[in-house]
């Protein structure tokens, strides 16, 4: 049973429009259907797919048992960044999907997690998403935080939900920017006809806003630095593409063909990770190094 209580920002909202975003990897085909089939509720009473989303109201989704495949422990190599007794940081590399999904059912870091941490990780997100706070995209490299007991997810979790978070990223765009530092602050939401994108959307999206910072230029790229006080999905690449510098290797907000060969999706590492610990309540910030592709790049742009 998933449970969601809806404020103020999503008010007015559709509620099949809500859920697909809320849970992204359900289509929204199928959750009409659910919604039809009255397994899921507004404040305990049945409603229509268009229903309009209201301040406080309380959404219930009933998923019908299903026939989830075993995920089998693999010996995949970690990257460990820092792991103690409540929770695990990794250096997630390039190509790794973060948890099992149709398609990928093994190879990603949750089958590696399993092998690592044994019956070690927090059971909140359920058998597929195991230990899993947040996730980053298959091609973004960098850190990413995993815990080992509940009681560590729900105290992680509601950093997140505060944005108390640090997450700072580095990254290449397209052309150079104008202002040395700079923020976007536009609403995100889900792409009105290709929901396996992301958009700004000043209707249905929410509350989204990316500090960034120059580090370097080479004239027709600029890397810079992105540091979130939001986190939604594709956030960076969204909110740079939709003031003219998408990141560079980016197929899906940016130009479709890339002029430097083997880079494999977008050029953005989540660098920087600082959370308050769940145990010592002291501040713990761990930096990823950049992924051997990605200082080759920048070697290569400086000599240009």
């Amino acid at each position: 049973m998933n449970e969601y209580f809806i404020g103020p920002d999503r008010e007015g909202e559709r509620l099949d429009r809500f859920l697909a975003e809320q849970m992204a990897e359900k289509s929204r085909s199928y959750l009409q259907r659910l919604i039809k089939e009255q397994e899921i509720t507004v404040n305990g009473k049945p409603v229509k797919a268009g229903y309009r989303l209201f301040s406080d109201d309380r959404i219930k989704v009933n998923l019908p048992d299903a026939q989830e495949p075993d995920i089998v422990p693999e010996d995949i190599p970690l990257d460990i960044l820092y792991e103690d007794e409540d929770l695990i940081i990794i250096n997630k590399p390039k190509q790794m999907v973060v948890h099992p999904a149709p398609g990928h059912y093994s190879g990603t870091l949750v089958n590696a997690l399993m092998y690592h941490c044994g019956s070690e990780l927090s059971g909140i997100n359920g058998t597929m998403r195991p230990g899993i706070v947040h996730r980053i995209d298959m091609d973004t490299t960098g850190s990413l935080v995993v815990c080992k007991n509940d009681k560590s997810h729900q105290f992680l979790s509601e950093q997140l939900k505060e944005h108390s978070i640090r997450r700072i990223y580095v990254a290449i765009v397209h052309g150079n920017l104008k202002e040395d530092t700079g923020c976007v602050r536009a609403p995100i939401g889900r792409h009105p006809t290709d929901r396996k994108r992301m958009s700004i959307h000043a209707k249905n999206g929410r509350d989204a806003a990316t500090h960034y910072k120059v580090l370097e230029r080479f004239g027709d790229y600029t890397y810079i630095q992105c540091e979130l006080e939001t986190g939604r999905t594709h956030q960076i690449r969204v909110h740079m593409s939709s003031i003219g510098h998408p990141l560079l290797g980016d197929e899906v907000y940016g130009p479709k063909k890339c002029p430097f060969s083997g880079l494999q999706g977008q050029t953005l590492h989540a660098m920087t990770l600082g959370i308050i610990h769940p145990s010592t309540g002291k501040y713990l910030e761990v930096s990823a190094p950049l992924p051997e592709y990605f200082s080759k790049l920048l070697d290569r742009l400086r000599k240009k």
